[in-house]
């Protein structure tokens, strides 16, 4: 569930610029910082007690730093109405990243 909200709220930011509604895109981008910082310490207590993928917590941890990235960066221009370009590739970078995890995810349930 946690996984999910924070995954929705980066398909929101992703929706919300592609509408040209970057003010909303900004806050739902401020939203979405706690929601993979739980994901990401969840991932990373996963590895501690031995029963979660190394990968994925290196990867989710990496998705909270570039959304804290991302929303720094726009953050001086958010009244202004526009992306900044490092904004708009930490937002691609962070569904990329998404994707490839849901895509080794299915490979492990599959062989499993």
């Amino acid at each position: 569930m946690r996984r999910a909200l924070a995954v929705g709220l980066l398909v929101v930011v992703a929706a919300a610029d592609g509408a040209g509604a970057h003010g909303v895109a900004f806050y739902a981008l401020l939203l979405a910082v706690p929601a993979a910082a739980v994901v990401a310490l969840e991932a990373f207590g996963h590895v501690l007690d031995g029963t979660g993928d190394k990968l994925h917590a290196v990867l989710w941890a990496a998705v909270l730093g570039l959304v804290v990235c991302g929303a720094a960066a726009r953050a001086p221009v958010v009244t202004e109405g526009g992306v900044p370009g490092f904004a708009h590739t930490a937002l691609v970078a962070c569904l990329v990243i998404v994707c490839f995890q849901a895509l080794h995810g299915l490979i492990a349930e599959l062989r499993s």
